[in-house]
């Protein structure tokens, strides 16, 4: 019965072995992998910076833009005076022959 114990400590032993040694290379290929991804992480955050950037140029223009919106509507005037004395003047006018 000692025997049998001590060939099966002895066989889990040579898995264990055998799984540390392929875990080594997997620990190589996690930190390969870890610092590509550190390096894609910051060339997205370059990008997005840039990016920020330009979306805050472009609600600066439309903001602008906005700005000269109002201003022409503002010294826009209103026509409905206008086409009310109009119709009047043909009501009054341009029936009578």
């Amino acid at each position: 019965m000692g025997k049998i114990w001590k060939i099966l400590l002895g066989i889990g032993a040579v898995i264990v072995g055998i799984l540390a040694m392929s875990s080594k290379g997997s620990k190589k290929q996690f930190k390969k992998d870890l610092k590509d991804n550190k390096n894609k992480v910051k060339d997205i955050q370059s990008k997005t910076k840039k990016i920020e950037k330009e979306k805050k140029a472009i609600k600066e223009k439309i903001k602008k833009s906005d700005i000269k919106v109002k201003k022409i509507k503002y010294k826009i005037k209103d026509t409905k005076s206008a086409k009310k004395t109009i119709s009047d003047f043909q009501k009054k006018y341009k029936n009578k022959k």
